[in-house]
């Protein structure tokens, strides 16, 4: 019995033994397939991997500009960086035009929200807090604030006003350097390699009667309390020698250099109105 013949695309009846037609098929196939795949390469899509590269291509450019145009710069030196920091761009030392540096004292009851209250004060007449410490007062269910800030004396004096005028304020007063006594503390982290390369350093923290409370192989954390003229002239002494990692210091607290306090007198008089009427 004879085979049965397969006939291809020619139909020329030797399909069997030929196979041209099967070669000519693949190929047409194989060279469609390249042509999608070209085609399809061809298109500008918006995959995750080109997203992804041109927010990182952004990124570069945005830190390259604000490191030409910021005023703090990182340099390496010994394993540490260290942040010469121009004078003019530190906080407690800026230009303020020759206004006096005021402390206001604001006793007010323990109640929620009154911080806000009393910051909203200074936000609606455009007046900058420079530092701002709140605590309990040796006077039970009393909070003390103390806030720093650079004015003139009548608004000095407005300020306390509208604070007096919210109703969970008990008193708020304003001084001068000269009228309290007052007290900061800040931190310095220094690179242990250059500390121990220059001994200026080690001299500089002695001489300002800081004391050293933390040295490990990386960084040596330094302790200065002290006016804020002090705090602020060991940290600038150490920063020329080019060794501050990191720089902190806590919001004034103070006390009045009046024989009377000031609130005891107010609570006394509020106490004596009450039981008279």
């Amino acid at each position: 019995m004879e085979e049965e013949k397969k006939y291809g695309a020619a139909e020329c009846g030797d399909c069997n033994t030929c196979g041209k037609c099967d070669e000519m098929t693949q190929q047409d196939e194989t060279s469609e397939f390249d042509a999608a795949v070209r085609a399809a390469a061809s298109k500008e899509r918006n995959s995750f991997e080109k997203n992804l590269t041109r927010v990182l291509k952004s990124q570069a450019y945005d830190n390259a500009n604000a490191m030409q145009s910021a005023p703090q710069h990182e340099t390496f030196k010994r394993n540490a960086v260290a942040r010469p920091v121009t004078p003019e761009y530190e906080g407690a030392q800026l230009n303020h035009d020759g206004l006096s540096l005021y402390t206001l004292i604001i006793y007010s009851e323990n109640f929620a929200g009154i911080l806000n209250q009393i910051t909203a004060v200074f936000t609606r007449r455009q007046v900058n807090i420079e530092s701002l410490n709140v605590c309990a007062s040796s006077t039970p269910g009393v909070h003390k604030y103390t806030i720093t800030c650079y004015c003139k004396p009548d608004m000095a004096e407005m300020l306390c006003k509208q604070i007096e005028k919210k109703i969970d304020v008990l008193q708020a007063n304003c001084f001068i350097d000269d009228e309290i006594f007052i007290l900061e503390t800040s931190l310095l982290k220094l690179s242990t390699p250059n500390v121990i390369a220059n001994p200026e350093v080690s001299r500089v923290i002695r001489r300002h009667d800081a004391h050293i409370v933390e040295v490990n192989p990386t960084y040596t954390i330094v302790e200065k309390t002290g006016i804020t003229n002090d705090v602020i002239g060991l940290f600038d002494t150490l920063n020329d020698l080019d060794c501050v990692l990191q720089f902190v210091r806590t919001g004034r607290i103070a006390v009045t250099k009046s024989c009377i306090e000031r609130l005891d007198q107010y609570l006394t008089k509020r106490e004596a109105e009450k039981n008279k009427a």
